[in-house]
């Protein structure tokens, strides 16, 4: 029978799951989510994602993959898939995929946001969902401070110790940092991302906003390239997989986000 690839946008809540991928004994987005396309497939499904995400940390857009002999309606996918999902995980979108798509290795360019909630007290509500900070942050200073990132750097410093990748080398496009009401807000988009990144640049901007580091600290930790001078990692509650970026001929909807990305970004387009 003939095989066909379809991609589909997944949004997730992480708090209640060991992570992306498959684990032995432990609860993982890769595993609920092979088990309610194989139902709808008949038949075992494998599914590819842009960007593996860690214990804790959500999605708003995470893209996959998957081969398939089954003839189904897109929307029976959506549908079937998301009555054999727990609720904390959702598909929102699905197509057929042109030519030689693959979600990880055709992606340009991901965004993630970093949100942290900036107020004297906890929230009930919003606990799994944000990281909480009781120290004023300053964030006009935390944006000043971010844009020494900007741009193509060996991020050795923002990396964890355990990253696999081969080079420390990123292409960081754009970093915003803003306030809305009592939530500081952290948008950046990259190339691809090493192990930990986001969580080590948010625990460096928190210090620089907070006033225990000053602003020139995130020079100076990209020029040292040691992990060791680089502050505490952030935890993963705010911590959020915003969107993935691809080039048009693929015919996916791009985040409004991705108006921002320099014309060399889109050189694939």
């Amino acid at each position: 029978m003939t095989k066909i690839r379809l991609v589909l946008g997944v949004e997730y809540d992480g708090s209640g799951f060991s992570g992306w991928q498959w684990q032995t004994k432990q609860r993982s987005v890769q595993q609920v989510l092979e088990q309610a396309l194989s139902k709808i497939a008949n038949h075992p499904v494998t599914v590819q994602c842009a960007g593996r995400t860690d214990t804790g940390v959500h999605a708003l857009e995470q893209v996959v993959h998957f081969d398939t002999t089954s003839q189904r309606d897109l929307h029976a996918w959506v549908q079937g898939g998301n009555s054999h999902l727990p609720s904390d995980v959702r598909i929102t979108w699905i197509n057929s995929a042109i030519g030689d798509f693959h979600a990880r290795y055709s992606a340009i360019a991901r965004f993630y946001r970093y949100i942290i909630l900036n107020r004297p007290i906890k929230s009930a509500l919003l606990r799994n969902q944000t990281t909480w900070c009781h120290a004023q942050l300053d964030e006009k200073i935390m944006h000043q401070a971010a844009q020494y990132l900007m741009g193509h750097h060996d991020f050795s410093s923002f990396r964890a110790q355990g990253c696999q990748s081969k080079s420390p080398c990123r292409t960081l496009y754009f970093i915003e940092v803003y306030r809305h009401e009592d939530k500081v807000i952290i948008d950046l988009s990259a190339n691809a991302f090493l192990h930990h990144m986001v969580r080590n640049i948010a625990g460096v901007l928190m210090a620089i906003g907070s006033g225990k580091q000053p602003v020139e600290w995130t020079r100076e930790l990209l020029a040292a390239k040691d992990r060791k001078r680089g502050g505490v990692t952030a935890p993963p509650d705010g911590l959020y997989l915003g969107a993935v970026y691809y080039p048009a001929h693929y015919g996916l909807t791009q985040h409004p986000i991705f108006d921002k990305l320099p014309a060399d970004a889109r050189r694939h387009d």
